[in-house]
């Protein structure tokens, strides 16, 4: 396949700001189904209802799905608090953040996948070959993104600390800009804006999460909404149908990206090898103990950093009601 080379400003469309980077505004977009129980629910850009839709899952539902369109997850998790939002999908770290801050929130559903789509990038010319070599270099990072765990536990595993190098807290689109003209020697980031800047030839993987980093994302619901009989069997009904079409996602790969390509404005290369590395290969998994154990390492990471407040008990975070018979979240990713 040849090589496209993109402009910087085509590289990262504002609507991707996606799964944990910062953000602010939301607005619904669209209302499914019929009934007298309405299911309030939050997404991010070419999401939960994206693939619901291309799965043929949105059909003969029996209660209403009101979507509300987020930038990120740490502002949908703010609705979920909010209860402006039923239930809402994010990655790993935002739910760590939110309940740092005391947020009303319960992780209800889990997925793993591979983490090979979150990296450290470098510049195609940089010398650096190797994490530790990071020491004294500039890294940017979207402050409370998995990408900012992935860069502590990377550099952990090379014997360094957050404090070894020059952290520069930015946003995807701002953090481009200093990566593409060098004003920061690396870029801690995850997908799809990975395969964005290696499918435009602008770098190179340093480093992935690949054994670092947990693999999780979450689907997050209220505690008030889980409280109302017919809001609580809607999320339960909700989710089967959102654990169907992330399988129907690994056998649909190609459709799947021009799909995910036209409803985000990626271009299509960049959408499917995005899927290929990280979307396809997530497996529905429980909210069970090593997920919570696992997710209290993160919390305990970024306590010790100063960067929440205080100890987080992130097992009083999660409701296992809707576990069923899924595997254990230690279960493997999809190859």
């Amino acid at each position: 396949m040849r090589r496209r080379l993109l402009p910087a400003a085509l590289l990262l469309p504002l609507a991707l700001l996606l799964t944990a980077c910062g953000g602010s505004s939301s607005a619904s977009t669209d209302t499914d189904g019929t009934g007298p129980v309405t299911l309030d629910v939050g997404d991010q850009k070419g999401g939960s209802e994206a693939i619901l839709r291309a799965a043929g899952e949105l059909e003969n539902l029996r209660y209403k799905i009101k979507w509300s369109t987020f930038t990120s997850g740490p502002p949908l998790l703010e609705a979920v608090n909010a209860r402006a939002v039923d239930i809402g999908g994010v990655g790993n770290t935002p739910p760590v953040f939110a309940a740092g801050a005391g947020s009303k929130i319960t992780v209800v559903a889990a997925w793993h996948g591979t983490s090979k789509g979150d990296t450290i990038l470098v510049p195609n010319g940089s010398k650096l070959t190797g994490t530790r070599q990071l020491k004294g270099r500039s890294v940017a990072v979207a402050q409370g993104s998995s990408a900012h765990y992935q860069l502590v536990a990377s550099l952990e595993a090379a014997g360094l600390s957050l404090s070894d190098v020059e952290v520069k807290y930015l946003q995807p689109a701002d953090a481009l800009a200093a990566f593409t003209s060098g004003k920061v020697d690396a870029w801690a980031v995850w997908d799809p804006y990975t395969s964005q800047v290696l499918q435009a030839g602008r770098g190179r993987v340093l480093t992935t999460g690949d054994g670092v980093t947990n693999g999780l994302t979450f689907q997050v619901a209220s505690p008030s909404a889980l409280k109302d009989p017919g809001k609580a069997a809607a999320v339960k009904d909700y989710l089967a149908r959102l654990r169907r079409a992330t399988d129907w996602v690994y056998g649909h790969q190609e459709e799947w990206a021009k799909v995910w390509a036209k409803d985000t404005g990626l271009p299509y290369e960049v959408a499917l090898a995005s899927v290929r590395r990280t979307n396809s290969t997530r497996v529905a998994v429980a909210v069970d103990d090593p997920l919570v154990a696992s997710e209290q390492r993160i919390a305990d990471a970024f306590a010790e950093l100063r960067l929440i407040p205080h100890k987080v008990d992130f097992g009083r975070f999660v409701d296992r009601r809707y576990n069923g018979g899924l595997p254990p979240s230690t279960t493997p990713a999809k190859d």
